[in-house]
């Protein structure tokens, strides 16, 4: 899989500099550099990359405003790349893939890189299906009941990894293995793990489409539990009980998602 890249600054060491690093990965393609951002938004509709890396402070056009130019079209993923760091929340808000700091350090590169390959994989693997879906319907429609039924099946690859929460000025990149359990109250979500607790803004409804339903389920109207951390089953009474996390939290289930308790019961 190559990886078709845009490379977006007004420096030209910096570009030099990135074009360096990104020698070692063979799998990423440099298919233009760009010295600001019009040439950028008429290079990505030109080139239709795959990835962008986009200084944000440019004369003129700003990399933020290169996002916003492209929303016409179906835009390809970013990473950030900048000589300051106030600017990473708008970098996320923006849907970034990630969000280096000058000079770019070849560890960070790598996960950002790593995160790309991750996310153009599960891209693919939707325009694949949806390719043989349209193959089907045309030569064996009658095989299309049972590859409606297949799509619901639950796949990991199109879950979240890692969640980006903006919680008191501050992003933090939460491994979502590392949940423990999540409470709703309205529109936010308190997303707690073993050592800390952050506010999401986001519906329950919203939030779970980006969970794996094999890992975490509703347990009561506003709460969803990581089922890898359970650790114990309380009965209660009138039909309910409580289930005991690898931290000792305690997390009731109500009677009408008692069948999740079923999964632990033989």
């Amino acid at each position: 899989m190559t990886i078709r890249t845009i490379l977006v600054d007004d420096e030209s060491l910096a570009i030099q500099g990135l074009k360096l690093r990104l020698e070692a990965h063979e799998d990423v393609e440099i298919v233009e550099t760009c010295s600001n951002g019009r040439e950028a938004i008429r290079a990505i509709k030109t080139h239709k990359p795959d990835l962008v890396f986009l200084d944000i402070q440019m004369p003129g056009f700003d990399g933020f405003s290169v996002v916003q130019g492209l929303m016409e079209v179906e835009p390809p993923l970013f990473i950030f790349v900048t000589a300051y760091g106030d600017h990473a929340i708008r970098a996320f808000e923006a849907q970034a893939v990630d969000y280096l700091l000058k000079p770019v350090e070849e560890g960070r590169l790598a996960d950002a890189l790593d995160r790309v390959r991750q996310r153009l994989s599960e891209k693919r693997q939707v325009q694949e299906a949806e390719k043989l879906r349209e193959v089907l319907a045309e030569v064996a429609p009658e095989a299309m009941n049972g590859f409606a039924a297949d799509e619901d099946a639950p796949s990991s690859n199109r879950f979240e990894k890692l969640i980006n929460i903006k919680d008191r000025g501050q992003i933090f990149r939460v491994d979502v293995d590392s949940i423990e359990r999540i409470d709703a109250a309205g529109d936010y979500m308190c997303i707690y793990t073993a050592d800390n607790s952050l506010i999401l803004r986001e519906t329950m409804k919203d939030l779970e489409k980006r969970l794996d339903p094999r890992n975490f389920q509703r347990v009561h109207r506003s709460t969803i539990v990581n089922l890898s951390q359970v650790r114990q089953v309380k009965p209660h009474t009138n039909g309910e009980c409580f289930l005991v996390l690898e931290s000792g939290a305690q997390v009731k289930v109500s009677r009408s998602y008692r069948d999740v308790v079923a999964r632990f019961v033989h």
